[in-house]
Formats: structure tokens, C-alpha cells, sequence
């Protein structure tokens, strides 16, 4: 039977059996494709678990045993300040037969605004700075061209007008932060600042960096900041700027095929929802735009952003380098109150847009730099955190005592709990806890 004449026959088909058939036809083209896809190599897991969350582990490896996890994966929890799920596995680089192994980083993308939160939440904690502060206060020249109303707070909610920049940025151009800060004070928003929400996808990250530059009584630039007092302090292997000698250790990241990206969609129809970003891409959209803010950093079809020339680059909304130790500690000791203390764990929890987003056109819920997502587990009902590209996550959930961070190498097209592999392990955690 033709493709032809199946088409043919739908015409005669109510609508429920033209969706069951196209199903079944992309399931069959799927099938047939796998069994020749890529060669399975040996399975390999690795880490430690407390007996309390073995079948986490079980679910990890599962997702690989799918085929769910292509490359590489590591995940990490913390309970109640105390590390029970340490674990990884797969490839850093499965054309060279790389293992992922304890110390394996990778490029966490846009998690790294998560890290970035948490940055400025320790200036606040400390008094530097206030959320409810104008940022002309403690950057004058940023005032100019309609951004003298725009607050911290604006800037940490993607709501100071700042999606992208109308001049594109050069690699040298992104590693010379006052070639930045000049771009930055000469922009106008793109919508009135304070008005609506539109996710800053590159923006974001330069302007924690400029503002932490002002309001830091050493003037750090947020890559100095996160190693003084992230990396040094509390040994949290987290880079932003990762320095040469750190670099053998970074995974090879991969981008999803179309099947991949096919069978994702067959796991859960919501994901084609993220093919419209995909279209966005190609045409003339404020998200084309943004990402053309760095046009030598690809991570949707060409992956120029394996080039180390380009991790070296104190990028904080989309070049951060760790693994799920890292993330998950971070946020495990924010939980706990090692690195801020509880009147700004309270402002981190307020939400301050829960509209559309200008850039992403779906609903989202963001506070003070990190995003709430619906979670209704034991007495949790949003979990705070940060997703990125590729399915990369880390939250906290601080109702529940919980810290968990999540990162993978080959890339997936959903995102947070569309995400297949990373909703089938926090379903895991939750359900270790009996929450």
C-alpha cells in the first residue's frame, strides 16, 4: 500500500481514525528507521545512590536502555542537605568512545541563568543591592534611551524590554565587557519596560554580569564571582569561563536527529509545540533575532558551540559548564541556607508575570530570576528552578527539602516536564520519597 492511496482512504475516515493512522504510520516509519539506526554501545552507569532511591537509578538507566539517552547524562540529588543520588553515565563522546565519567562537564546552556539568580540573590542577601531598586541607581548610564524605570527586579524577570540587542556581537565582542556595557546603555526596549515578560535568551546573562560588576564591593565579573565564591567556597564545580586547562573534561554535545525528534513527539504530542520554535528560527521573529545577537553560536542543528574557544567566553545566560553535582549542590545549599538566608529564599519565591511570553509565546511563571513550575508533590505545589537547552534542568523544591540537577549531552527537543527522560526521573525521586 502507498502513502498515496493511504491518503486517499483518510478521506473516508473520521477524524479520531485519520490521527490513530497517521500514528500508526509514523510509528511503523520510526520502527523501520531505528532498526537501523545508530549501533548501541556497551551500556555504562556509574555513581551511587542511597538504598532509599535505587529505582532512580533503575529509571537512569532505563532511559538509556530506551534509547531515550543517546550520548551521556548525570544526575544529582540532595535531601534535606544530604547528596543520596550521585550518578552518571553513558558517553561524553561516543564517536571516540569517551566515557562520562564523575568529573565530566558540559555546556548547560540556559541553566546557568539559574546559577546567575543565585549570584545575585547573595548581593541582595548582603545588602548591595535590592530587587526594588532602579538599576540606574547603581548604573547611571544605563538610564539613557527609556530604561531609566526599569528595576532589578525587571531584569531579572525578562521584563525590562531587553530581549535582544539591534547590533550583533563578534566572539571578541562578548569577551570585552565594556564593548558590551556600551551596547547595553545605547539599547532601547523593545516593549515598555515593566509591561510584559519576553525571555532574554543571550540578553539575560549580560546584564547579571554588568549589574554584579556595579553593585559587587570588588567589582567581580560574574565568571570571578562564580569562582570566588562558588567554586572556591564550596567546591561546586561550576564555570562560567572555563579555563583552559578545564577543558579535556568537557562532554561533546550532539544535536537530535529528526527521528529523535519524532519519536518524542509519538512519547507525548505536546512536544510539537516546540517545532514552532524551531519555525520561528528561519523567519523574521524577536527569537531569530535574539539568537542572532551570537551568530557564531550554533545548538539547534550545527553545534559550533563544541568549540572551546567559545567556552572560555563569561557568557551567564547560556555558556555556564558543570554537571548535576554542581547544579544540584547549588541549589541544595541555597535550600539550606548556606549561601543566602531566608528573607531572600522569600523574595525568590514571589512571582512576579505569570502571562504570556513575548519570545517563547507560551505561559510562564517567573520570579526573581528563576522560573516556578507546577510540581503538587507532598506540600509542594511549585518547584523553582531553571531548564535549559537540550533538557538540561536543575530545581529546588523547598517545601520537600529537595535539590535535584539534571544534564545530558544529547540534546533533546522538549524542554522541563515535557521533557521525557528528565519527568520519568523526578517521577522516580518523588516516588522514592512516597510524596
Amino acid at each position: 500500500i502507498s502513502l498515496l492511496s493511504l491518503g486517499g482512504m483518510t478521506a473516508f475516515l473520521p477524524l479520531y481514525s485519520k490521527r490513530a493512522l497517521l500514528v500508526g504510520v509514523l510509528a511503523f516509519v520510526v520502527f523501520l528507521l531505528f532498526e537501523n539506526g545508530p549501533i548501541r554501545l556497551p551500556l555504562h552507569i556509574d555513581g551511587h545512590v542511597d538504598p532509599r532511591f535505587e529505582r532512580v537509578k533503575l529509571v537512569f538507566t532505563q532511559n538509556f536502555i530506551d534509547g531515550w539517552e543517546r550520548g551521556g547524562a548525570s544526575l544529582a540529588v540532595y535531601h534535606h542537605g544530604e547528596k543520596v543520588v550521585d550518578i552518571w553515565g553513558g558517553y561524553a563522546d561516543r564517536a571516540s568512545l569517551r566515557k562520562w565519567k564523575e568529573d565530566t562537564l558540559q555546556v548547560v546552556f540556559s541553566t546557568t541563568k539559574g546559577i546567575g539568580a543565585i549570584c545575585v540573590a547573595m548581593l541582595v542577601d548582603r545588602g548591595y543591592v535590592s530587587y526594588d531598586d532602579l538599576v540606574m541607581k547603581h548604573w547611571p548610564e544605563f538610564g539613557q534611551n527609556g530604561k531609566d524605570n526599569v528595576t532589578v527586579q525587571m531584569l531579572m524577570s525578562h521584563a525590562s524590554g531587553l530581549a535582544y540587542l539591534d547590533e550583533n556581537l563578534s566572539v571578541e565582542d562578548a569577551m570585552d565587557h565594556k564593548k558590551v556595557s556600551g551596547l547595553i546603555e545605547r539599547q532601547k526596549p523593545h516593549w515598555p519596560p515593566g509591561t510584559r515578560s519576553g525571555y532574554h535568551i543571550y540578553s539575560h546573562g549580560w546584564l547579571l554580569d554588568q549589574l554584579i560588576r556595579r553593585v559587587d564591593p570588588k567589582h567581580r565579573g560574574i565568571g570571578q564571582f562564580v569562582k570566588e565564591e562558588l567554586h572556591d567556597a564550596h567546591d561546586i564545580d561550576f564555570h562560567v569561563g572555563l579555563p583552559i586547562e578545564e577543558m579535556g573534561r568537557v562532554a561533546r554535545l550532539t544535536a537530535p536527529s529528526t527521528l529523535d525528534r519524532l519519536s518524542e513527539v509519538l512519547t507525548d504530542f505536546r512536544v510539537i509545540k516546540y517545532f514552532k520554535a524551531i519555525k520561528n528560527l528561519v523567519t523574521d521573529s524577536m527569537l531569530s533575532r535574539a539568537l542572532g545577537n551570537l551568530p557564531w553560536l550554533e545548538c539547534v542543528y550545527q553545534m559550533t558551540v563544541n568549540n572551546p574557544d567559545f567556552w572560555r567566553v563569561e557568557q551567564a545566560a547560556a555558556l555556564g559548564v558543570g554537571n548535576a553535582r554542581s547544579l544540584a549542590k547549588t541549589f541544595s545549599l541555597v535550600g539550606e541556607k548556606k549561601l543566602i538566608s531566608k528573607k531572600t529564599i522569600d523574595l525568590l519565591e514571589v512571582s512576579h508575570y505569570s502571562d504570556t511570553d513575548l519570545m517563547m509565546a507560551e505561559d510562564t511563571i517567573k520570579g526573581n530570576g528563576l522560573f516556578f513550575t507546577p510540581l503538587h508533590r507532598g506540600k509542594t505545589e511549585y518547584h523553582i528552578g531553571h531548564t535549559g537547552h537540550g533538557c538540561q534542568q536543575v530545581m529546588v523544591d523547598l517545601g520537600n527539602g529537595l535539590a535535584i540537577g539534571y544534564t545530558n549531552n544529547a540534546l533533546k527537543t522538549a524542554l522541563g516536564d515535557l521533557c521525557r527522560t528528565w519527568k520519568r526521573l523526578q517521577t522516580s525521586i518523588y516516588d522514592s520519597l512516597d510524596l
